[in-house]
């Protein structure tokens, strides 16, 4: 099935449902790589979710901007909130996404189409997306609500699909009994 995905793939995007096993694992995991420590590129663009059910947005917002030479965004909304954050902490640009006036119109238009009801913050939260981005030469896991890019290892533009599969398959292991995952691919535009 890897071999249908177009490529180049900019970045992945993992849709799941979240579940008391998965809050547990990502304690664990984040508690592991506080105490043995990882290398992150200061090049990666990362923020932290500070509203509920702004996941998907999230996980948006980490592809596009892992991979500015490879998308050129026009003026808007997005390209200014991008270029004013690039110099803040994960948690400003948490701040500062939360507080963008085109990223809340964007989302309340968006959260209507289709639905009776919009969601409200105190709606649990059912799933969760997580973006899987190269940059470089390294494999990241950009989850807003983790305290921290999570570093995979090694990839490249030619392996990244296979090598985030991986990550992702390993993810989907752990919760044996699950069968609702999607994964999204941003490809690039090769004309």
């Amino acid at each position: 099935m890897l071999g249908i995905i177009p490529r180049p793939t900019l970045a992945m995007i993992l849709l799941f449902p979240t579940s008391e096993k998965y809050e547990k694992l990502k304690e664990e995991q984040e508690a592991a790589l506080k105490e043995k420590g990882q290398e992150v590129s200061p090049n990666v663009y990362y923020l932290k979710q500070v509203i509920s059910n702004s996941c998907g947005t999230v996980a948006l917002v980490h592809s596009v901007a892992n991979n500015d030479n490879d998308i050129q965004l026009g003026d808007g909304f997005l390209k200014q909130f991008l270029e004013d954050t690039k110099s803040l902490t994960p948690e400003e640009r948490g701040d500062a996404l939360a507080s963008n006036q085109g990223f809340i119109t964007a989302h309340t238009e968006i959260a209507t189409e289709g639905q009776s009801q919009l969601p409200t913050d105190d709606n649990p939260v059912l799933h969760h997306f997580v973006a899987f981005v190269c940059k470089d030469g390294t494999l990241y896991e950009l989850d807003g609500r983790k305290a921290f890019p999570i570093n995979h290892g090694p990839t490249n533009s030619e392996s990244f699909i296979e090598d985030a599969a991986k990550v992702i398959t390993d993810i989907m292991k752990k919760d044996p009994d699950e069968m609702r995952f999607t994964v999204c691919a941003l490809s690039a535009n090769i004309d």
